[in-house]
């Protein structure tokens, strides 16, 4: 069975988007992803028409938190407003009637030990609300990164599970991402539901980039480094919702999603 495949598109009309694309389901923005501002939903009619026109159209919706947010951090004032603007994303979500949140892993300083960082994603498992899954996203690169091997997910994962929300934290397996750390797409998504038990969605991407280049460059599937059979082995393997992070515009967006699901049937 092919799995719901869809895009990353604007905030501003994501089910037309949708639309335009062939799209099962679309990931969004609620905001600047670069700024610390409180999300917003900024098409017309705000989240109640979002949700029912979603809904309408049979349009799932995933929200992307801001890339800024790093809980992981050592730094009060980078992991406190974190905690707090990552738990007002998941409020927005809920209200648009997303089915998960995406975030990324985060890292540590030089000189910090990793530990803290695991902890303080147990602190925030521990102390956050859920209205909807968080989906922790896989990292390209990054020494101090708590998210880029398998290694340190296991650290990461049983510092996760150690918190009370454990069961609505979920994760994200980005095929670039896991490209350029130098994983094996062959069994990542395996291996990786072997470390957690689950994988909730995917970010299909080809590389611009070679294998363990650290690199996070997304390239149009087929157009990059990733040999195309290993890019549909990992997606197929990982058997979840699955979300296109490419360049380009609704007509390049529509093209990747044909060519993975022609190649997924």
């Amino acid at each position: 069975m092919i799995p719901a495949i869809g895009s990353h598109v604007g905030p501003e009309d994501p089910v037309g988007e949708a639309v335009a694309r062939g799209a099962d389901l679309v990931q969004v923005m609620l905001g600047d992803p670069q700024k610390w501002t409180a999300p917003v939903v900024e098409s017309p009619g705000g989240a109640p028409a979002l949700r029912e026109a979603a809904a309408a159209a049979g349009v799932g919706l995933v929200v992307h938190a801001p890339y800024l947010i790093n809980v992981a951090s050592t730094n009060n004032r980078v992991r406190i407003p974190s905690r707090q603007l990552l738990q007002k994303v998941l409020v927005a979500a809920a209200g648009i009637g997303a089915i998960g949140v995406v975030v990324h892993g985060g890292h540590v300083g030089e000189g910090d030990d990793a530990a803290l960082g695991v902890d303080n994603w147990r602190k925030v498992v521990d102390t956050l609300e859920f209205p909807v899954p968080l989906f922790i996203e896989n990292t390209a690169g990054g020494r101090r990164a708590l998210a880029r091997t398998l290694d340190n997910w296991r650290v990461l994962w049983a510092g996760v599970s150690a918190g009370k929300g454990a069961a609505s934290v979920g994760v994200c397996l980005d095929t670039c991402h896991a490209f350029a750390a130098g994983l094996d797409l062959a069994s990542v998504a395996d291996d990786l539901r072997a470390i957690t038990g689950r994988i909730d969605l995917v970010h299909a991407n080809d590389s611009r980039e070679a294998a363990g280049s650290g690199a996070d460059r997304h390239a149009n599937l087929g157009q990059g480094m990733i040999p195309p059979d290993l890019l549909i082995a990992a997606v197929r393997s990982a058997g979840a919702p699955a979300v296109v992070e490419t360049p380009g515009d609704a007509a390049a967006g529509a093209a990747d999603i044909a060519w993975l699901r022609q190649r997924l049937a």
